[in-house]
């Protein structure tokens, strides 16, 4: 696919959710399933009395829209009951997660929008547009112990020593795979490693007629899918002290790998996928495997509770690099910013903190999607016999989803084992990973020179906000 094709798909509005909603004439909306039994709202929530004056402002919210629906609406009547509690008119205004980049780069622009931004990745090229979180990290530091290290990378520039967003929690990006079809090829456990990923993959395809599904297009999906393909066969983009190392022999083979894995598993569409298709692809019954949160699993429990019983769950795959880097950046990162611009400052930090206070409420409303960045305000998460081992929203069998109790083992922060820097995020902001990938899987270009093209990209990138002083390297 050439670059003005893949740049066109940025501009589509389709998204998970609304793709979602439309396979099988339901989506994650449909779902029956009530709540954890508690005794109500009123007990559930904790009220957390503000530390600032905030009564008679205003919080206007700009996030993207959940890919579990019904936390949206969770969210909405949460975010008026606190506002209301404490004399603050809150709103939110939810959108396609592609478009809140350029939404957001459009208020900087302006200099006036909203007071909280929140996307799902990392988007530390804004730094200089937000606010500092880390004296609101410190607090909840304090409150509720340490933050996890992997949402702290994803939200904190070492070289500035700012904390440019404030990460409250993400979702780990597993492998989903449909059980009986591995099972046929000698694999009923699915693919632990990218050989049996590649050698199960092309037979299921030739002997059954099911593709697996890895993007190759211009979609975060895509671009966190080529960078734990990196991982795992010992390459990455930068090094831990911010130095460009994308041209190895490591990611050479990578590359190769993924053109083997098109060529034996995949079909053409991979190229214009956006990032809702391997969802749409595995809730239709046409995918062995993709990479993915469990956001397609909990739609097919409610469109196709067959199909769901077949989707299982993997942790991250073993390549040449080895189990240690066998890892996947999370499917999700939720990540809130204040623009400096913002009219009302305490009162967003205000709520975050009233957010974090009630996160085992998040984590219920989204089913599970949502895991913290403070692990003391979910215990029950990833304790034995806890949600996991018997998932409330009868996953079949109850421990389905027992696999990510492990997750933070295995999540790492965008641009690992450096830091998720400036130019790690505007890197990821374009297709020059997928683009890597594309050129050498259609036979466009052979991977060496796919890889040095992506290097060359990539090195710009870094000199030009090395050169502004947000990164360091060159050491």
């Amino acid at each position: 696919m050439h670059d003005d094709e893949l740049r066109r798909l940025i501009g589509r509005r389709t998204t998970r959710r609304t793709l979602l909603k439309g396979a099988g004439g339901a989506g994650l909306g449909a779902l029956a399933y009530p709540v954890f039994q508690r005794s109500g709202r009123a007990a559930t929530l904790k009220q957390t009395p503000p530390s600032r004056n905030i009564q008679g402002t205003s919080l206007r919210i700009l996030q993207w829209s959940h890919f579990v629906p019904n936390y949206d609406k969770w969210f909405d009547q949460f975010l008026t009951e606190w506002g209301e509690t404490n004399g603050v008119d809150a709103k939110v205004d939810h959108i396609n997660t592609a478009d809140v980049p350029a939404t957001f780069a459009s208020e900087v622009s302006a200099g006036q929008g909203h007071d909280l931004v929140e996307h799902i990745a990392s988007l530390p090229q804004f730094e200089r547009s937000v606010l500092d979180m880390t004296d609101l990290v410190n607090e909840v530091n304090t409150r509720h112990g340490q933050q996890l290290e992997m949402a702290k990378n994803n939200s904190f520039n070492p070289t500035t020593g700012v904390y440019y967003g404030f990460c409250h929690g993400y979702a780990p990006d597993p492998g989903n795979y449909r059980k009986s079809l591995w099972e046929q090829v000698d694999l009923p456990n699915g693919p632990t490693t990218f050989d049996e990923l590649l050698q199960g993959g092309t037979r299921i395809k030739s002997e059954q007629g099911i593709q697996l599904g890895i993007g190759m297009s211009n979609e975060i999906d895509s671009k966190m899918a080529a960078q734990a393909m990196l991982w795992a066969f010992g390459g990455s983009i930068q090094d831990e002290n911010e130095n460009v190392i994308i041209n190895s022999p490591e990611t050479v083979a990578a590359v190769e790998y993924m053109a083997q894995l098109f060529k034996g598993a995949m079909t053409d569409e991979v190229f214009g996928w956006t990032a809702a298709s391997n969802n749409q692809l595995m809730i239709a019954g046409q995918a062995s495997y993709i990479l993915n949160s469990i956001s397609a699993y909990r739609s097919t429990q409610g469109t196709d509770p067959a199909t769901a019983d077949d989707i299982f769950f993997t942790t991250p795959l073993v390549g040449p690099g080895g189990k240690e880097r066998a890892l996947a950046h999370g499917h999700a990162v939720f990540i809130y910013m204040i623009p400096t611009y913002a009219k009302n400052q305490d009162t967003a930090r205000e709520f975050l903190l009233h957010l974090v206070e009630n996160y085992a409420e998040a984590t219920n409303q989204s089913q599970l999607y949502n895991f913290p960045a403070w692990g003391s305000k979910v215990p029950e998460l990833l304790q034995e016999g806890g949600l996991l081992d018997n998932d409330p929203y009868k996953s079949n069998p109850p421990n389905k989803l027992a696999v990510l109790k492990t997750a933070e083992e295995w999540t790492r922060n965008l641009g690992w084992p450096g830091p998720a820097n400036a130019a790690i995020g505007e890197i990821f902001g374009l297709p020059t990973l997928p683009n890597m990938m594309a050129r050498a899987a259609t036979g466009e270009l052979p991977a060496q020179e796919a890889v040095a093209q992506a290097e060359t990209e990539i090195k710009a990138i870094f000199d030009k906000h090395r050169k502004d002083g947000l990164i360091g390297g060159g050491q």
